[in-house]
C-alpha cells in the first residue's frame, strides 16, 4: 500500500487514504485505533457486536463522516462481507478477554467447546470475508505476550526472548495458571489463523501485545489496566494474572495504548511487514513494578499488595525485530504509569490521593 501510494503520487495523481476495517472497535485497543486512524485521514469501518454498545463512542466521533459502524459477530459467517467489503485493509482486534473459567467437571471440555472453537471460528470467517472482498491486501491481527515464554522446555531462563519463544499449548493445557484460557486462545487461533492466510494466500501479519496501558476511551476499565494497577488497588484475580505474566516472562513488558496502535498501522502499511512482532516499549521486574506505582501514586490503601522479593530480569524481552523495520516508541515505562494512573484517577476507578 505504501509503495502504491508513491507510484500513485509519481504519476501525478492524488491517491485517495486507504480504507480499513477494525473490528472489535468499542474495545479498548480498538476503539485507540479506530481514533488513530480516524485523525490519520482515514476512512474507517468500525464492527461491533452490539451497536447500542456503540453510541459512547460515535458521541466522541461526531462530525467525521469517515466512519462507518457495522454491525458483526464473529460466530456467524458472512456476517463481515459488508463490513470489509471495498476496504485495503483489516484490524482484528476482537477477542475474547476470559482469562479463566469457573471450576467445573470436564473443564478441558468446557473451554475446548465455548472458548477456543467460537475463537478459531470467528477469525476464520473474519479471513474469509476478506477472501471474498478482493480488496484486503493485508490483514494486521492482534495476538498477546501470553502465547510467549521465557523458559526452556526444562524451565529454565532464555537470555533473549524474541517472536520464536511460542509456549506450547500442552504445557497450558497442563498447568492452567492464571490467565490460561485468555492465553490458550490466543496462541491456538493465532496459529489457525496464520495456516488458513498460508493455505489461501492472505497477507497475515501478527502484533504480539505486551501489557497495555494509558489512557481509554472505554465505559469501562480495561482488563490490562486493572492486571497492571493490580499491586495499588488489591485485586487479587487481577494480580494473580500480573504475577503468572512474571512467572513465565521474568519480568512485566509494558507498551503504551498509543504506541501500540502506531505499531498496528506501521505494520499495516510496511511494504516488508512479515509473520510476528513483539511490541514492548520496556519491561521491569515485579518488585521495580510495584515500586514504580507506589512512587505515582502514595494513596494509603490497606488492600495494596506488599513488595516481595523477586528475582532480577533473567532474560531480555526483545522488540528488535519490529525496530529494526524501522518502528520507534513514544512512550517510556514511567510516562505509561503515570497516564494510566492519571486516567483512572479522572475516571473514578483510584479514589484521589487528596482523600
Amino acid at each position: 500500500m505504501e509503495e502504491a501510494l508513491k507510484r500513485e503520487k509519481s504519476k501525478g495523481q492524488v491517491a485517495l487514504p486507504a480504507t480499513y476495517c477494525v473490528t472489535g472497535a468499542t474495545g479498548y485497543i480498538g476503539s485507540w485505533l479506530v481514533e488513530s486512524l480516524l485523525q490519520r485521514g482515514y476512512t474507517v469501518h468500525a464492527t461491533v457486536r452490539d451497536p447500542e454498545k456503540s453510541l459512547h463512542f460515535l458521541s466522541l466521533w461526531t462530525g467525521v463522516d469517515r466512519l462507518r459502524i457495522f454491525k458483526a459477530d464473529l460466530n456467524e459467517e458472512g456476517s463481515f462481507d459488508e463490513a470489509v467489503k471495498g476496504c485495503d485493509g483489516v484490524f482484528h482486534v476482537a477477542a475474547s478477554m476470559e482469562f479463566s473459567v469457573v471450576a467445573k467437571e470436564n473443564i478441558e471440555s468446557y473451554v475446548q467447546t465455548n472458548v477456543i472453537d467460537p475463537a478459531i471460528k470467528g477469525t476464520l470467517n473474519l479471513l474469509k470475508s476478506c477472501l471474498k472482498s478482493n480488496s484486503v491486501k493485508r490483514v494486521v491481527f492482534t495476538s498477546s505476550i501470553s502465547t510467549i515464554t521465557a523458559k526452556d522446555i526444562n524451565g529454565k531462563w532464555k537470555p533473549f526472548v524474541d517472536e520464536s519463544c511460542q509456549i506450547q499449548a500442552e504445557h497450558v493445557w497442563n498447568t492452567q495458571a492464571s490467565g490460561w484460557v485468555y492465553a490458550l486462545s490466543k496462541l491456538l487461533t493465532e496459529a489457525a489463523a496464520f495456516k488458513f492466510a498460508k493455505e489461501n494466500g492472505i497477507n497475515l501479519v501478527s502484533v504480539i501485545t505486551t501489557t497495555v496501558a494509558g489512557p481509554f476511551f472505554t465505559t469501562n476499565v480495561p482488563s490490562s489496566v486493572k492486571v497492571l494497577l493490580s499491586p495499588i488497588t488489591g485485586e487479587t484475580e487481577f494480580f494473580k494474572i500480573l504475577s503468572a505474566v512474571n512467572a513465565r516472562m521474568g519480568s512485566i513488558a509494558l507498551v503504551h495504548i498509543e504506541d501500540i496502535c502506531n505499531a498496528h498501522v506501521f505494520l499495516m502499511e510496511h511494504a516488508e511487514a512479515e509473520g510476528q512482532y513483539i511490541c514492548s516499549s520496556s519491561s521491569c521486574p515485579l518488585s521495580m513494578l510495584i515500586n514504580l506505582l507506589a512512587k505515582e501514586y502514595s494513596y494509603s490503601n490497606k488492600k495494596r499488595i506488599a513488595e516481595k522479593n523477586y528475582d532480577k530480569v533473567p532474560s531480555e524481552i526483545s522488540s528488535k525485530k519490529l525496530k529494526d523495520l524501522g518502528f520507534s516508541y513514544k512512550h517510556g515505562l514511567e510516562d505509561i504509569i503515570r497516564q494510566t494512573i492519571i486516567c483512572c484517577l479522572d475516571y473514578g476507578y483510584l479514589p484521589s490521593i487528596s482523600q
